[in-house]
Order: structure tokens, then C-alpha cells, then sequence
């Protein structure tokens, strides 16, 4: 095969990867928002930096420090705060004693 004709292959297969992948992460997306909601789906986004945080220290070898772990509690306890379910089921055990 020709330099221009894998070059054209090439090219058509990353156009092909790059259509259906946004095509179906939007299709996954607007699923999500009709069955969960918008701030569910919001939610998701505070995931991002501490899976960027273990993904890099996996594959990277980059250095998790105190400073990432604790920011990654904060997170967590923000997610906590704005789901609400936590509360909800402190909330039935001290109903229960």
C-alpha cells in the first residue's frame, strides 16, 4: 500500500473512532440525565481528578502526596454532602435508638 493511501485509511479510521465515540457518549450522557438527573449527573465530574489521580500514579509512576489524598477527602466529602444519602441514613439510626 501507498504512503497517501494508509495515510487516507488512517485518517478515515480516527474520523470513524472519533464519530462514533462522541455519538454514543452523547447518547450515554442524555440517558443518564433523563433516568438520574442533572445533579446526579453533575456529581460525576468531581470523580474526574481523583481517577486522574490514580490513573497517573499507576501507569505514570507519578507521586500521590498527603496534599492530593486530602484533597480527594475533601471531595469525597463534598459528594457526600451534596447526594445527602449519608445523612439520610445517619439520620435513621439515630431514629432508631
Amino acid at each position: 500500500m501507498s504512503a497517501d493511501i494508509r495515510l487516507a485509511v488512517g485518517l478515515i479510521a480516527l474520523l470513524a473512532i472519533a464519530l462514533l465515540s462522541t455519538s454514543l457518549a452523547y447518547l450515554l450522557f442524555f440517558r443518564i440525565l433523563a433516568v438520574a438527573g442533572a445533579t446526579n449527573l453533575v456529581l460525576v465530574t468531581f470523580l474526574l481528578p481523583g481517577s486522574a489521580l490514580i490513573l497517573g500514579a499507576l501507569f505514570l509512576d507519578e507521586v500521590v502526596t498527603l496534599r492530593a489524598l486530602m484533597g480527594m477527602a475533601l471531595i469525597g466529602v463534598g459528594l457526600a454532602a451534596i447526594d445527602g444519602r449519608p445523612w439520610g441514613v445517619a439520620r435513621r439510626l439515630l431514629d432508631a435508638r
